[in-house]
């Protein structure tokens, strides 16, 4: 399923590829694109939410919201 994350401090390139990277390293998550500008990260996996939450909040990124990607744009 596709998820659209919204996260807090996501301030720059580098930290979106590190928000990328970790969800990445996650076994069912199959696709991670994060959007420093916006503050989201849409990701395909097959995981709950609370593992993803948890996995970004580990990393230092607290989440506001997951919810399901509608369309091509979130």
């Amino acid at each position: 399923m596709k998820r659209v994350i919204e996260v807090k401090d996501l301030c720059c390139k580098r930290c979106a590829e590190r928000a990328e990277k970790k969800l990445r390293l996650l076994e069912g998550v199959t696709g991670a694109k994060a959007n420093f500008k916006k503050g989201i990260i849409f990701v395909e996996t097959s995981l709950p939410d609370a593992d993803l939450k948890a996995c970004l909040e580990l990393a230092g990124f607290p989440v506001v919201e997951i919810r399901e990607r509608k369309g091509i744009f979130g």
